[in-house]
């Protein structure tokens, strides 16, 4: 709810002026669940699982998709994802288990992870994940050890490194040779690494994993990869005997944050891929392995927004004016972390004319606590609403409890209808671990 300066509860109710999201008032979607709020549209993870089986699963035979859940992931996009017939791959304990209690189908999906405890390995076995992607020589023999005390044979594949660049933050780019993830590209290490599991008894490996790098508009470091790839294949097959079955080319597809962005459909990404696979293969004499590809931002990122209440208003003549919001760097760290942009519109004003430019500030007791500089707005005042677009990836999954601050609640919209599927956290949620 809104508050004017004397605490008393109002509505704007000057719906024609508000921001609408996926059918929904946004203006009435914060009067009914309060500020911060992640609001997630149904309806746009529904229209990219629809365009991911139409230009990729329906259109070549013997592919698989799977959604990359450290993006956002809650039992309710579990059981979304499920439905629409895509598996997931998860990074965590934490997220396998949320996929185990949503009843999400284990044999659907991927454990990723450069450090994978031995927790985490053992409730993969136990729970029959379908495949475990084996990050280095370490965990090969600890997961075929583990495996044995359950009389279970693991399928994996192993992340390769490809050495590949890819043009993004360095944070988020995850094929160069200098990576912590992954079996460098090394014929003494990774040709070692596939004798060990060829001759494990509770191993079958199934092929092999890249992943390039995350917010990628271009396709050349997917293509560069694969040419790579398929290069290795054609080696262990005629130095081993080894037949790959199974090569995941990861995802990495970029999102629209800002109106700079220039996004492009899946199959811009796909059709290549494909083409350059089916050419390799050709060319070496290869059966053409089952390809799998994890997007996840690309399915999340723009079906979701952030609502905030404007409070503190702070104008620096001639330097800056600061807009301060009811959140910031907990529920959104990605412009602290790596200089992340967004865009936000003032979703009770959508209608008015622009007249000046802010600087909209969180509440953490940080400097760094920015979410935008430069915003374009109309004239606005305490209690008014922000919308910040394009926040349906790696918010919801990065929040924090910084300052002892809540986590938002999520609410999902689905044809104009929304629900809640995550409540609103509150303080004795935050010190209900502690023991005095």
């Amino acid at each position: 709810m809104k508050r004017d300066l004397k605490g008393r509860l109002f509505t704007v109710i000057n719906r024609e002026n508000n921001f609408i999201f996926n059918g929904s008032d946004t203006v009435e979607l914060v009067n009914k669940y309060g500020t911060p709020l992640y609001v997630v549209s149904e309806d746009h993870i529904i229209d990219r699982c629809i365009e991911i089986k139409r230009s990729f699963l329906e259109k070549y035979e013997n592919t698989r998709a799977v959604y990359a859940s450290k993006a956002f992931l809650t039992k309710e996009m579990c059981k979304i994802v499920s439905r629409e017939g895509l598996g997931i791959d998860v990074v965590s304990g934490g997220e396998m288990y949320t996929a185990i209690k949503a009843g999400f189908p284990m044999e659907n999906v991927i454990f990723h992870g450069n450090n994978k405890t031995i927790d985490e390995i053992e409730l993969a076995i136990k729970s029959n994940v379908g495949r475990v992607v084996v990050d280095n020589l370490y965990e090969l023999e600890l997961l075929n050890a583990l495996a044995a005390e359950e009389n279970k044979v693991m399928d994996i594949l192993f992340r390769i490194t490809p050495g590949v660049d890819s043009y993004t933050h360095e944070y988020i780019s995850t094929g160069q040779i200098d990576s912590k993830f992954g079996i460098p590209l090394k014929e003494e290490i990774l040709f070692e690494a596939i004798y060990m599991a060829m001759d494990m008894e509770y191993i079958n490996l199934l092929g092999f994993h890249f992943h390039v790098g995350s917010q990628l508009f271009e396709n050349t470091s997917h293509l560069m990869a694969v040419d790579i790839l398929l290069e290795l294949i054609k080696d262990v097959k005629e130095k081993i005997g080894f037949e790959t079955e199974e090569l995941n080319v990861g995802g990495g597809f970029g999102i629209a944050y800002t109106k700079e962005d220039n996004p492009r459909g899946l199959s811009y990404f796909v059709d290549p891929i494909m083409e350059e696979i089916q050419n390799k293969c050709n060319e070496f004499d290869l059966k053409r392995p089952k390809v799998i590809i994890e997007p996840g931002r690309w399915i999340i990122g723009e079906a979701g927004i952030t609502l905030y209440t404007i409070g503190a208003i702070k104008e620096i003549p001639n330097v800056r004016t600061y807009i301060g919001i009811d959140g910031g760097l907990p529920d959104n760290p990605r412009p602290a972390l790596y200089k992340a942009h967004y865009e936000a519109v003032i979703a009770n004003k959508m209608n008015e004319e622009i007249v000046n430019k802010v600087t909209i500030a969180g509440k953490c007791c940080e400097s760094g606590d920015i979410l935008i500089k430069d915003l374009e707005v109309p004239e606005i005042e305490p209690g008014d609403i922000i919308a910040v677009k394009s926040t349906g990836a790696y918010n919801y999954s990065m929040a924090s409890n910084y300052n002892m601050i809540p986590r938002p609640p999520v609410v999902m919209i689905k044809d104009g209808v929304d629900r809640l599927v995550v409540r609103r956290e509150t303080y004795d949620d935050i010190l209900s671990r502690e023991v005095i």
